[in-house]
C-alpha cells in the first residue's frame, strides 16, 4: 500500500454524520460516523485487545465481520505503514466508544478515520460498547448493520436479516493469494516451507524467515502435485475467515500431506482444517475468542501461555483421549483455561511427533509472544529432532 499524506496533526473526524447500528434481534445503538459513509453488514463480534487495532483491522480472518472494540479509546496511535498484516483492511465495519480526535505517535502517518475512509470502511463511534459487548456475550455473535444514511431501525434490520450468517460461509477465496509469493530466509537458508494461504498474516512468514525458513505462500487451491514440486521440507496452513466446515479442498490436500508424512504445522483456521483432516468435526462458538489475552495451557509441557486469538469456530475433539486415525494417533495438545475449548492438536507416529497445530496466533504481531516457541517446534519437526 502506498503512503498517503500525513494527516496526523489534523482533527480526525470532519463533519461527522449521525450513524445507526442495528443487530438482527432489533437491538439498536445510535452514534456518530467516522471513516467511510454508507452502509455495511456483517457478523458483530467483540475483540478485547487493548492495543493492536491496526493489526486487527488488517487480519484477513476478520473478513465479513464488524468488530466491536472493548477498549474504550481507539485511534490514539493513528495508522502507520509498517504494521499492516495484509494488503488491506478486511473488517466489514468498526464500532468504538471513543475515537481519538487527534493521533499522537512518532510512527503515525495518518489517522484511523482517514485510513478507513480511504479504504471504504464504515465506522461508528459514541456507542456504549460495554453494553453492546455484554449483549453479544449473553445472546451470541449475530448479524449487524451500520448505516450513515438510514434513520429507521426497522428498515435497517430488514436488510440485516437478509444477510448470510457466518455458519456455512466459505470466505477463503476472498482472501487467498492468486499466485505464489516467496519470502526468503533471513541469513542462512535451512528449510523450505509450503504455506497454504487461507488468510495468512504477514508476520507469520517473517517469524519463519527469522529461523532460516524460505516460505512459499501458495493459493488455497494449490494441488498436492504443485505442492510437491516445491520440494518443501514442511507444510503450513494459515489462519483464515469463514466456516471451516466448508473447506473440503484444503482438508483433502492436507490428508495427502499427512499420507506423504510431510511435517505439518497449522494455526487458527489451519488447526480447524487439521481437525477435519483427522476426522473430527467443528462447531461454532457462542461468541468466540478475539483478543490478545487468552490463557492457554500446553498439555505437552503443562505451561500456561497468554495468547492472541481470533476464532469463532472450534474443533470438536475429546480432551485427554488418544484417537487412532489413518495417519497416526491424534490428541488434544492445548486447551483454553477460560472455557476448555480445544486450542491445539498433535499427531504422533510410533510415539514421535509428526504434525501439530494451534487455534491461536503464535506470530502475535501486537503481542503477546508467549507462544513463539511453536515456530521452533516446527523447525525441530522438520529437522527430525521433535519428540
Amino acid at each position: 500500500m502506498s503512503a498517503r499524506p500525513d494527516t496526523s496533526t489534523h482533527n480526525t473526524i470532519r463533519n461527522p454524520r449521525p450513524a445507526l447500528l442495528v443487530l438482527e434481534d432489533g437491538t439498536t445503538f445510535r452514534g456518530r460516523s467516522f471513516g467511510a459513509e454508507g452502509e455495511t453488514f456483517g457478523e458483530a463480534v467483540f475483540a478485547t485487545g487493548m492495543t493492536g487495532y491496526q493489526e486487527t483491522l488488517t487480519d484477513p480472518s476478520y473478513r465479513g465481520q464488524v468488530v466491536v472494540a472493548t477498549a474504550p479509546h481507539i485511534g490514539n496511535t493513528g495508522w502507520n505503514d509498517e504494521d499492516d498484516e495484509s494488503r488491506q483492511v478486511w473488517v466489514a465495519g468498526l464500532v468504538v466508544r471513543d475515537i481519538a480526535r487527534m493521533p499522537s505517535n512518532w510512527r503515525s502517518r495518518r489517522s484511523l478515520p482517514d485510513e478507513l475512509t480511504a479504504q471504504g470502511v464504515v465506522g461508528i463511534t459514541d456507542v456504549d460498547t460495554r453494553a453492546l459487548t455484554r449483549h453479544l456475550r449473553e445472546r451470541g455473535s449475530m448479524r449487524v448493520g451500520i448505516s450513515t444514511t438510514a434513520t429507521d431501525p426497522a428498515a435497517l434490520r430488514a436488510q440485516v436479516l437478509q444477510q448470510p450468517s457466518m455458519a456455512g460461509r466459505d470466505l477463503v477465496d476472498d482472501v487467498t493469494v492468486t499466485a505464489a509469493e516467496v519470502i526468503p530466509a533471513v541469513g542462512e537458508h535451512r528449510f523450505t516451507v509450503a504455506a497454504i494461504d487461507l488468510g495468512i498474516k504477514s508476520r507469520t512468514p517473517y517469524r519463519m524467515a527469522e529461523r532460516g525458513i524460505t516460505t512459499h505462500v501458495l493459493p488455497a487451491t494449490t494441488s498436492f502435485a504443485e505442492l510437491q514440486a516445491i520440494g518443501a521440507d514442511g507444510v503450513f496452513f494459515s489462519n483464515g475467515p469463514g466456516d471451516p466446515a466448508t473447506t473440503d479442498g484444503p482438508r483433502d490436500l492436507l490428508r495427502q500431506v499427512l499420507e506423504a508424512q510431510i511435517p505439518y504445522f497449522g494455526i487458527c483456521f489451519g488447526n480447524q482444517v487439521f481437525g477435519r483432516a483427522l476426522g473430527f468435526g467443528t462447531f461454532k462458538l457462542k461468541y468466540g475468542h478475539r483478543g490478545i489475552n487468552q490463557p492457554v495451557m500446553d498439555l505437552t509441557t503443562r505451561k500456561v501461555e497468554i495468547t492472541a486469538h481470533n476464532h469463532g469456530f472450534a474443533v470438536d475433539a475429546p480432551i485427554g483421549e488418544a484417537v487412532d486415525t489413518p495417519y497416526g494417533v491424534a490428541t488434544v495438545s492445548h486447551v483454553c483455561l477460560n472455557d476448555d475449548v480445544v486450542e491445539g492438536l498433535e499427531l504422533r507416529r510410533d510415539g514421535k511427533l509428526a504434525a501439530f497445530s494451534v487455534q491461536y496466533h503464535p506470530e502475535a504481531a501486537a503481542g503477546p509472544h508467549d507462544a513463539s516457541y511453536l515456530f521452533d517446534r516446527f523447525v525441530q519437526l522438520m529437522s527430525g529432532e521433535a519428540n
